[in-house]
């Protein structure tokens, strides 16, 4: 008996400690992707391998008959077999079956990490942080004219906070509603007048930095995602609708705010729309859905549009929808097709874009459920930014590139988390 005790007491020794380094490893992720994404891969391969032992030493694969994280995996798999028969499978097998790691991250978060109420609030912290990170640094950059690296706005208008690059926008819509809607609910649901003004300026505030930054795709889904907010919230409705006044008065006002934003976030955009097929991204959308109708079976396997978008049967992709031919052979090709269900279709074919629709939808109803029931200002912060992050109409990255959709799979696996406690 004395035995047995000691070999639970050092079972229970080494959960803790398990947890504990898993715990770090989480709150290293969020830094880590604004500034050092290899650190971040590494703790999310951390995180994935301690979750796998801890399976393996319980005996528990519960986990596996959840349908939001079976799909998952499924899809995974598909397109690891999609990729052994496709056209480079030396080099995309092994990168198909290396981004179980992503799907082992929301297992392991909504199974396990995420389970006490104490990770969830420092992982708060962490987000929020570096959303005032990300804000800050674009104020700074507006106000000066460079961030406290020194870096002056993009070439092409766009404001890029604390990094080099045009990176600000995508990072921030990832998590503008996780950080700022428990606050701004929090000081609205306070009675004193000050409270309420305070609750309706955060949010004014959050939502014009987006629309500062520039960046047109992570400004629409901003504003989509502060409509289903107001949806979902009925106390949010009244700062909602200041909002939106607030961003079509800094919409208007953009040639004497910012005109170099102005010029990207609104004339660009407009020319883009007016001939959207024979633009950047309708070459990329047309020469994608080429590729799938192409093979409609297997598609061709991981990084499979980059492998072929250039084969010669692609080349007049406009012609076969009926659209203007485009001249030159470098048109629609770029390593990614810049649209994740495009780039289901194009891995894994029709049978990957209905595993990666079963994956949304499994998502958002497991997310929503929890959002629409308990008007959880946080629950409803992640809904909408996992909405937003699947959205089919956007313009993204790839879907496994990092930092972005490392953002995204660590919501997804935190919203889960809260829909499972739920």
């Amino acid at each position: 008996m004395a035995l047995m005790q000691r070999l639970a007491d050092d079972q229970d020794i080494a959960a803790r400690r398990a947890r504990w380094v898993g715990e770090a490893c989480l709150l290293l992720i969020p830094p880590m992707l604004l500034h050092a994404r290899a650190v971040a891969e590494g703790a999310i391969v951390v995180i994935d391998l301690l979750f796998v032992l801890r399976c393996v030493a319980r005996g528990d694969w519960a986990w596996l008959r959840r349908p939001e994280l079976l799909a998952g995996l499924l899809l995974c798999a598909w397109v690891a077999l999609t990729s052994a028969l496709g056209p480079a499978p030396g080099h995309a097998l092994p990168q198909a079956l290396a981004v179980v790691r992503f799907w082992l991250l929301v297992a392991a978060l909504s199974q396990w990490l995420l389970a006490r109420a104490r990770a969830r609030r420092w992982l708060w912290w962490m987000v929020a942080a570096s959303a005032a990170w990300i804000g800050v640094q674009t104020w700074e950059q507006y106000l000066t004219g460079t961030n406290i690296l020194g870096y002056a706005r993009w070439g092409d208008g766009s404001l890029t906070g604390p990094f080099y690059g045009p990176r600000a926008g995508p990072a921030f819509v990832v998590l503008l509603y996780p950080a700022l809607l428990p606050p701004v609910l929090a000081l609205l649901a306070r009675r004193p007048v000050w409270a309420r003004l305070g609750g309706g300026a955060l949010a004014v505030l959050g939502v014009v930095t987006l629309l500062l930054i520039g960046q047109r795709m992570p400004a629409l889904l901003g504003l989509l995602g502060l409509l289903v907010s107001g949806l979902l919230l009925r106390r949010l409705r009244p700062a909602a609708i200041a909002v939106v006044v607030a961003a079509v008065v800094t919409l208007a006002a953009l040639p004497v705010l910012s005109p170099p934003t102005e010029q990207k976030l609104v004339v660009h955009f407009l020319e883009q729309m007016g001939h959207f097929w024979q633009s950047p991204y309708g070459q990329l959308y047309v020469r994608a859905a080429s590729i799938a109708r192409a093979h409609p079976l297997f598609g061709q396997g991981f990084d499979g549009f980059r492998l072929v978008c250039d084969a010669p049967q692609y080349l007049d992709a406009q012609a076969q929808f009926g659209l203007p031919a485009v001249i030159g052979p470098d048109y629609g090709c770029t390593i990614h097709p810049h649209q994740f269900w495009l780039q289901a279709a194009t891995d894994g074919g029709l049978p990957g874009l209905v595993l990666f629709a079963a994956v949304v939808l499994l998502w958002w109803r497991a997310l929503l459920r929890g959002a629409w029931a308990g008007q959880d200002a946080l629950r409803v912060a992640l809904f909408v930014t996992v909405f937003d992050w699947l959205w089919p109409f956007a313009s993204t990255s790839g879907f496994y590139n990092m930092p972005v959709s490392g953002w995204g799979f660590l919501m997804a696996g935190w919203g889960l988390a809260l829909a499972r406690e739920g």
